[in-house]
C-alpha cells in the first residue's frame, strides 16, 4: 500500500492500482458533465486523428459557453462516450480531460459529508 495517492485537505488516500479491477464506476452512473477546454478539445481529437470541429460536432454537447463529453445510455445507465465498456477502458486514456485525471482528489469530496459519496463510486478509496 505504499503507493498511495494523497493530498492536502481531503481525509482519505487512493490506490491507483484499484483501477485495475474496477469497473469503470467514475465513468458510469448517473448523468453528469465532463468538461473539457480548448487544450483538451485539441490533444483528443489530435490523438483521434480527426479535426477539431469534427470532434466539437460529434463528440460533444455545448453546455451555455462550455463543452462536455456526451453520454450515452446502456442498460439504463449514463457512460461516458470514451468509455470501453467491454474492456472497462477509457479510450482516450492518456489525454482524458483534467476532470478524469484528477478524481476523484475533487474539492467537492474534501467536505466530510460527500465521503460516502466518493467510498461508493471509488473502490481505490482508503480512509484514514
Amino acid at each position: 500500500m505504499q503507493n498511495l495517492i494523497k493530498k492536502d485537505g481531503f481525509s482519505f488516500a487512493f490506490d491507483p492500482k484499484a483501477c485495475e479491477s474496477c469497473k469503470g464506476d467514475c465513468c458510469r452512473g448517473e448523468s453528469g458533465y465532463i468538461w473539457v477546454n480548448k487544450e483538451e478539445i485539441e490533444n483528443i481529437a489530435n490523438f483521434l486523428g480527426i479535426l477539431k470541429d469534427e470532434f466539437i460536432k460529434n463528440y460533444l454537447k455545448k453546455v451555455k459557453y462550455r463543452f462536455s463529453i456526451k453520454e450515452i445510455v446502456i442498460n439504463g445507465e449514463y457512460q461516458c462516450l470514451f468509455f470501453d465498456e467491454k474492456n472497462c477502458r477509457c479510450q482516450i486514456y492518456p489525454v482524458r480531460p483534467t476532470q478524469c485525471r484528477t478524481f476523484p482528489f475533487w474539492d467537492r469530496y474534501k467536505d466530510k459529508k460527500y465521503i460516502n459519496e466518493v467510498c461508493k463510486e471509488c473502490p481505490g478509496i482508503k480512509l484514514y
